[in-house]
């Protein structure tokens, strides 16, 4: 069914995971769009600052204190933005955490407190997002899963499988929500290594400090693709060419990302220092209040992910595409009708 979304500017969005990272770029950019932004996480004096900084800058916001893994806190986050801006057009469930370690040296406890955050507090998320908006008319449902959505990985075997979980919950809430014809779009957004405090953030089981594999992206591709899923339906978009081309690889070669899991994947999420902290935010809030990471190799903007939320970027490429193709195409036919049209000789 046909689904409408409204314009950023008058929309109320709720982004869990927002004092930091994707969650803090995304509600900066939809605060200056016009958005009414409701900004929750763990760390209240974090939010704080942030909703201060969003209001002098002229945008509205309020700041929830949530941990996601609860639905009761769930449940706050949704009772304030109703009480304060008479309810909400878009839920980002952004609140996210990594484990750095290999599955038979992870405890049950992290395992299931990283599943409490990225599984469990996206689908109380989505669920109660589910059940107001289909009292407005609609709106949209945006869950962050990742590259390793599809694609597993090791070292961060657990948060692969939290984000394969993810996948399969949205795809199936999706289908549940056309098949009752309810005017919610669902969208998955895969990015892959963004350059946000993620490895700070992460419990480290390593002796070496952790990073991202490349390539690696900055959390403003992010923003943009979730501020643009929030007005325009869409079933999944990658940020990162990188990422689009792992999933695929992985999908019809799939023996070749083993052997490049296998043989590339562990060095690359190891830095040659010392790991500086091994307990992270897994448990309790972190240092938040920033954007970007400590990662220090570079750091790309994607052009696959623009030229997909941008029809006109997209336009003009196939049209540059295409003129280069009919170019060459009447150059080769040109050659091809000289060489024809010469008149032959020899002797008589």
């Amino acid at each position: 069914m046909s689904i409408s979304l409204k314009p950023i500017s008058d929309q109320v969005i709720v982004i869990t995971g927002a004092s930091s990272g994707i969650g803090l770029a995304t509600a900066l950019a939809a605060a200056k769009k016009g958005a009414k932004v409701v900004l929750a996480s763990r760390n209240g004096e974090a939010l704080a600052k942030i909703e201060q900084q969003i209001k002098q800058e002229g945008g509205q916001a309020i700041y929830v204190v949530a941990d996601v893994g609860r639905q009761e806190d769930i449940y706050k986050i949704s009772d304030a933005a109703i009480g304060r801006f008479g309810g909400f057009d878009t839920w980002v469930n952004d609140a996210g955490v990594s484990i750095y370690g290999r599955l038979e040296e992870v405890s049950d406890e992290d395992s299931r407190r990283l599943f409490d955050t990225n599984f469990w507090g996206l689908v109380y998320g989505s669920l109660t997002a589910a059940q107001h908006l289909r009292t407005r008319n609609g709106g949209a449902i945006i869950n962050i899963g990742s590259v390793l959505s599809d694609v597993a990985i090791p070292i961060q075997g657990m948060y692969s499988a939290s984000k394969h979980a993810v996948k399969g919950f949205t795809d199936a809430l999706r289908i549940e929500l056309e098949e009752d014809k309810a005017p919610i779009s669902v969208t998955l957004i895969k990015p892959a290594g963004i350059n946000t405090p993620y490895t700070q953030h992460a419990r480290n089981y390593m002796d070496e400090e952790p990073t991202l594999p490349p390539p690696v992206y900055q959390p403003e591709e992010v923003a943009d693709a979730i501020l643009y899923a929030a007005t325009h339906p869409q079933r999944d978009l990658f940020v990162g060419g990188g990422g689009k081309m792992m999933s695929s690889t992985n999908k019809y070669a799939p023996k070749l990302m083993d052997w490049v899991g296998e043989n590339m994947m562990s060095k690359q999420q190891k830095k040659d220092q010392p790991a500086q902290h091994h307990e992270g935010s897994l448990h309790h809030p972190g240092k938040d209040g920033e954007i970007y990471g400590n990662y220090d190799g570079h750091v790309m903007r994607s052009a696959y992910t623009r030229a997909k939320i941008n029809p006109v970027i997209t336009g003009v490429a196939i049209a540059t595409a295409s003129a280069a193709a009919i170019a060459l195409l009447g150059k080769n036919s040109l050659k091809k009708l000289d060489k024809n049209s010469t008149p032959k000789t020899g002797k008589v």
